[in-house]
């Protein structure tokens, strides 16, 4: 079978977990499937970032005449070309990781959808009039005209099924794919690179959006300064307000405990993962949450919260706060958990080759 895989809303090192999420799947289906053959729809501007996937024989690039970065020309394009194009290069479906199916999809091809979350409609503060009701309709969109929908965790099906009733028939559950190799980095290079020691901070991985709830976090680490507990806060992420970030840090005085990475490539990524103390995850909204899983794969313990999906897909195994907003109570769980044995947990279900076969049965059923 012949699949098309629509990346032209990816924006490298922009679009955080979503983009994490189908390099991974891209890079299972390069591995494992067999079987089908993947048109690869990239946008003049990310095709390079993509070229690694040529030496799979079971993938080609196909770059269509527009630039992700331009996002309103990108969406414009996707709905009024991206059908034409698919039936060009003679899919037999098409793969939609994320919202957007073409509005315009007279083909007969059938479309795989996938939806991450509904943050807009728990917390439409953050988004403009604009881009909520642009999600809203989108969202509807693909929950109607697409032939299967795939969410990334019960809490997300839940969901969806709540808000748009008539999907729950065509939508299934099929978790991200976490993959955690060795960085092939040592410690070291961290400490010439940020001045910090192997097993001597925290770390979080995290966009600077408001669910992440980062706020309360800098407010821990005030907290244990007061306390005689200080230890450094690494931050790696992209997106948001990193201006209010900042401000936040130097309110609370803890300027000389926060580390902000910015975005980091993989590898450092991996090897912040690998020698931090604790993981502290304070995010209150996710469709899935990958990084404490990541952590907990690499045997860290991990202090996060009960919200949205995040205790089913870390399965009850990390240590979680109560309130989300309390810093006193994640100090006090931060303590907990310092006292607790490490434990690298496997997470079996969440295997590349398992998601790349639930994925295939999906889309060859389509």
């Amino acid at each position: 079978m012949k699949i098309g895989i629509d990346l032209l809303w990816v924006r490298p090192g922009i679009c955080g977990g979503t983009e994490s999420f189908i390099r991974n799947l891209m890079n299972g289906f390069g591995r494992y499937d067999e079987t089908d053959e993947f048109m690869l729809f990239v946008s003049r501007d990310n095709s390079d970032s993509f070229q690694a996937f040529d030496s799979f024989p079971n993938m080609t690039r196909m770059v269509m005449p527009v630039d992700s970065a331009s996002q309103p020309r990108r969406i414009l394009w996707e709905n009024m070309h991206l059908d034409k194009a698919a039936v060009k290069s003679g899919v037999d479906v098409m793969f939609i990781p994320v919202y957007s199916m073409p509005v315009t999809y007279g083909s007969g091809i059938p479309y795989v959808s996938v939806i991450h979350d509904l943050q807009a409609l728990h917390y439409p503060q953050y988004f403009s009039t604009v881009r909520r009701l642009f999600l809203k309709y989108m969202w509807k969109h693909a929950c109607r005209a697409s032939s299967r929908v795939i969410t990334i965790s019960e809490y997300c099906k839940r969901d969806l099924s709540e808000h748009y009733p008539t999907v729950e028939e065509k939508c299934c559950v099929i978790y991200n794919p976490v993959e955690t190799g060795d960085s092939g980095l040592t410690s070291a290079v961290l400490e010439e690179k940020y001045g910090i020691r192997e097993n001597e901070y925290f770390y979080c991985v995290s966009s600077m959006l408001p669910h992440k709830n980062l706020e309360t976090l800098l407010r821990t680490i005030a907290l244990r300064k007061q306390k005689g507990k200080a230890v450094p806060l690494v931050l790696s992420g992209v997106g948001g307000d990193t201006a209010a970030f900042d401000k936040a840090v130097m309110e609370n005085g803890i300027e000389d405990l926060v580390i902000n990475t910015g975005f980091v490539s993989n590898q450092e990524r991996d090897c912040l993962y690998e020698s931090c103390r604790l993981f502290l995850f304070p995010s209150v909204f996710e469709g899935f949450g990958m990084p404490p899983i990541e952590a907990m794969r690499r045997g860290k313990r991990v202090v996060m919260t009960r919200k949205s999906c995040l205790e089913e897909v870390t399965q009850g195994r990390a240590v979680y706060v109560e309130n989300p907003y309390d810093a006193e109570e994640w100090s006090e769980k931060i303590d907990d958990a310092l006292l607790l044995s490490r434990q690298a947990e496997a997470f079996e279900e969440y295997s590349l080759e398992k998601v790349v076969e639930n994925y295939g049965s999906v889309l060859r059923n389509a």
